[in-house]
């Protein structure tokens, strides 16, 4: 699957064609240094991860609709602290450490034992079992954030980071 992130001031567009051909666009906010969705592509790429935010997208999930899928299969909050349907764990677990990442790259820190006590919260309030991560995994996401993030900083308002799923 081919994705197309760009910034257009304080929203990011995003377009992605599927392999069978079929398309999705859709805009989100800007937030951080790094994209949401880049850091998503980082976490779930870097780790195996075929049925996080991505996958989904790349089976042919309405990416504006995969909130409400998480909400109508019991993703936890304050309104509905239920453990998930078992089709979303993956898609949590991949949420919570991707806010995990993007804490430590606003923060400009790495620390294993930090990122790990967040996401292990994160984790525990979605009712998701913990990801059991090496030093060197998370080596692998940095490592694909600090690439991809570099690249994404040097573009101009419009120009896309073009990645491809898969």
């Amino acid at each position: 699957m081919r994705i197309e992130i760009a910034r257009y001031g304080a929203e990011e567009r995003v377009a992605v064609v599927r392999a069978d051909g079929s398309t999705a666009r859709f805009r989100i906010p800007r937030k951080g240094p790094i994209s949401h969705d880049i850091v998503h592509f980082c976490v779930e790429s870097a780790l195996g991860m075929s049925n996080g935010y991505w996958g989904m997208v790349a089976s042919g999930e309405d990416p504006a609709a995969i909130a409400d899928l998480a909400k109508a299969g019991g993703h936890a909050s304050a309104k509905r602290a239920i453990a998930p349907d078992v089709s979303l764990i993956e898609l949590l677990q991949a949420e919570r450490l991707v806010e995990c990442f993007e804490a430590e790259s606003w923060s400009g820190s790495e620390d294993d034992a930090g990122l790990l006590a967040m996401a292990e919260a994160g984790w525990a309030a979605s009712h998701v079992p913990a990801l059991d991560l090496s030093g060197e995994a998370l080596a692998s996401v940095r490592a694909k954030l600090a690439e991809l993030g570099g690249r994404w900083r040097a573009l101009a308002d419009g120009e896309p980071l073009v990645l491809e799923w898969g």
